[in-house]
């Protein structure tokens, strides 16, 4: 069954639409013409004929008419001609069809009769044939309608297909008219895509391995220096650094490697928000350290996402690191609502020109980093729109900033 809006089904109803406004247009001009025909071939023959015989009856003379024609005065007039109203009347009389003439003169009334006019069977003759013409014409209309869109919208459909299959080979590609050109142009396309893809997952597969080999390495190394309690304090301390940007670099690559692949690919376990909106905020509490800076998790409607729990910990972790670093002093607020996460901080804002992304829509790409895991903004959206969130940011009253990450309905559970 072919859908009600599909290309051919157009094409079909625009051909008989067509037909059938062109049909009503001529049998206007038909109807019409045969009216005026029959004003000038009837009416105007039976006014000339009584012009004639009206003054000959008048001044005593025969009245000779025509073959056809007969002229009637006063009560010379039948019966059932007579009460006429004045004009051309068309009267059946014992089953046949007269066109009558009533009118008066001086001496009364007369009526001049058309015995032998078959105008009628003309008339009945050219609207049969105006009809059987209509009823062609539709149907030749909606068989040149359904040709024609079988003829042109099959390739289309054939190509629309085959692009929705992601088929590895495409249809048209060999015709030389507009629809070869957009089945190269989509052919080139589409092999542009897979070459880009499977370079991407190259890459992400490469790098996972070279990094994760260099990361593992400082991570050990750290860990043995700081297991040695006569170390030197310096080193400690330097250790305790490495081995915090190595976890932290392990976590950005984890996170990078898990937006690369297919969000069917990979477990969705259902996670929750609170438990990792607090964590991130006591783990961000070093950051305020030494500060006139208070970090709080206000807590609210705890919820859960089915998610992979890397990615939301470097969503939520992101932004309330950046909130911290760039807060000299005053509060950083987290806090839970309905399916969102909300932080908040008294710092100087957004540049203007991070804010203007913002402003532009969901698609446009902040430019700014972050400490901590590396991750920006822009990544952030990233994540976000991998699950389904929105990311949102508003001016604080009093300054500052306000972000939001609102999660899809569908996937929070309370």
């Amino acid at each position: 069954m072919k859908p009600r809006n599909s290309l051919r089904r157009r094409i079909a109803v625009a051909y008989l639409l067509f037909a059938l406004g062109s049909s009503l247009f001529f049998a206007a001009i038909a109807i019409v013409a045969v009216e005026g025909i029959e004003l000038h071939l009837v009416d105007h023959r039976l006014a000339e004929a009584a012009a004639w015989a009206v003054p000959r009856h008048a001044g005593g003379l025969p009245v000779g008419m025509p073959a056809g024609l007969s002229f009637h005065h006063g009560a010379a007039i039948p019966e059932p001609l007579r009460n006429l109203p004045e004009g051309v009347s068309d009267v059946h009389v014992d089953g046949i069809g007269l066109h009558v003439l009533s009118g008066m003169d001086a001496s009364g009334n007369y009526v001049v009769v058309d015995h032998e006019s078959d105008y009628d069977k003309v008339e009945l003759a050219v609207y049969s044939m105006f009809g059987v013409g209509f009823i062609g014409i539709m149907l030749f209309s909606l068989f040149l309608g359904g040709f024609i869109g079988h003829r042109f919208v099959t390739p289309i459909t054939t190509l629309a297909a085959a692009v929705r299959d992601n088929s590895s080979e495409l249809p048209l590609l060999e015709r030389n008219d507009e629809l070869g050109i957009l089945a190269r142009a989509f052919a080139v396309h589409t092999s542009e895509l897979r070459i880009y893809l499977e370079r991407e997952r190259l890459f992400t597969g490469d790098v996972s391995h070279e990094l994760r080999t260099p990361l593992t390495v400082m991570t050990g190394a750290a860990e043995i220096i700081l297991a040695q309690h006569d170390a030197n304090p310096a080193t400690g301390a330097a250790a305790e650094r490495i081995l915090r940007a190595a976890n932290e670099a392990s976590a950005c690559v984890n996170v990078l490697l898990t937006l690369a692949r297919s969000r069917d690919r990979i477990a969705h376990p259902v996670t929750s928000i609170e438990q990792i909106a607090r964590a991130e905020t006591e783990r961000s509490q070093p950051l305020v350290a030494g500060r006139p800076v208070a970090l709080r998790f206000l807590g609210g409607p705890a919820f859960a996402i089915a998610a992979p729990p890397e990615l939301l910990v470097a969503a939520v972790g992101n932004l309330i690191r950046n909130a911290c670093q760039y807060t000299v002093q005053g509060e950083v607020t987290v806090l839970l609502a309905e399916g969102l996460v909300r932080v908040e901080d008294t710092g100087p804002g957004l540049p203007l020109a991070v804010r203007a992304t913002f402003e532009r829509g969901p698609n446009a790409v902040p430019g700014t980093g972050s400490a901590g895991s590396g991750l920006g903004l822009a990544l952030v959206r990233r994540i976000c729109e991998y699950l389904g969130a929105t990311l949102t940011f508003s001016e604080r009253d009093g300054g500052g900033s306000i972000f939001e990450i609102r999660f899809n309905q569908a996937l929070t559970k309370n």
